[in-house]
């Protein structure tokens, strides 16, 4: 994927643009306060900022774990609205993360897990299927695409 940095020349001073940002940052934190939570399960941390920006954009809030067994944290401690788990990662792969999710399902509610992947080669997308997430999206992923599946398992 690819995006477009447009940074323009303003003639405001250094206190009026850290006031500007604060400003941003209540308004944003009231909006987030009202959204779903989604946990991004990605061992890569520019991936992590990506997906950040991508989700925070539509108002989600954000909650990175760099493998399963960070995730598997998260979700003890954490309400958890949406999963984007990514496949291949260290210690605790995305299969094997969203079985023991989903074992630990049994009399709790079900968290869509929507595996965010470059495994895209036939059959890992039953693969996924099997290992019990909901979703399967390849990458490179269309942004449009991405939302809307988040909003149908959201209920948006």
């Amino acid at each position: 994927f690819f995006f477009i940095c447009d940074f323009k020349k303003t003639g405001k001073k250094i206190n009026d643009i850290q006031k500007d940002k604060s400003i941003e940052e209540k308004i944003e934190v009231n909006k987030l306060e009202q959204d779903k939570v989604i946990l991004c399960v990605e061992d890569n941390f520019i991936n992590q900022d990506v997906m950040e920006s991508i989700l925070k954009r539509k108002g989600y809030k954000y909650i990175a774990a760099n493998n399963g067994m960070e995730a598997l944290a998260v979700l003890k401690n954490s309400k958890i609205d949406l999963i984007l788990m990514d496949v291949q990662m260290p210690e605790l792969n995305g299969f094997e993360t969203a079985k023991i999710i989903r074992e630990g399902e049994v009399n709790e509610r079900h968290i869509p897990i929507i595996a965010l992947t470059a495994y895209a080669m036939i059959g890992d997308k039953e693969k996924c299927i099997r290992a019990g997430m909901d979703e399967y999206i390849a990458k490179p992923f269309d942004m449009e695409k991405l939302y809307e599946i988040i909003g149908f398992y959201l209920g948006k």
